[in-house]
């Protein structure tokens, strides 16, 4: 007897750990999920540890490209942008006036739902 979840279908979640300008993981994960909405999928990102920082208002990396921005793209092609809410506060963002429009700050608890509901998961840091 199986379990009877709502399934998410056709839908990318992906998970980033590492903070935007630490490693290319954030960049990859915009990538990913650019192509992703492009190809009809759904795509979930979960923000958790370091990446907290990618969605910040304030980016000015200078001669690298703004994944503030880049971000802000995807959640208006619909991608849902979650950042955890222990991570996010240990860093300083106490609510969500720090980050871009569109982000929810939320607990892993959602996580964990989105990961029961899907079977195409990519995490990516560490």
């Amino acid at each position: 007897m199986g379990l009877d979840v709502e399934s998410y279908g056709n839908t990318l979640i992906i998970v980033l750990l590492d903070g935007s300008y630490v490693s290319e993981y954030a960049d990859i994960g915009y990538n990913i999920a650019k192509s992703a909405l492009g190809n009809g999928c759904a795509v979930k990102i979960f923000l958790y540890m370091e990446s907290v920082h990618i969605p910040r208002k304030d980016n000015d990396p200078r001669a690298l490209p703004n994944i503030s921005m880049l971000f802000e793209e995807l959640i208006k092609k619909g991608c849902e942008v979650k950042a955890c809410i222990r991570c996010a506060a240990a860093r300083g963002y106490m609510d969500k006036s720090q980050y871009i429009d569109g982000i929810e700050i939320t607990s892993v608890y959602d996580l964990a739902e989105w990961v029961g509901k899907t079977d195409k998961v990519i995490t990516l840091g560490g």
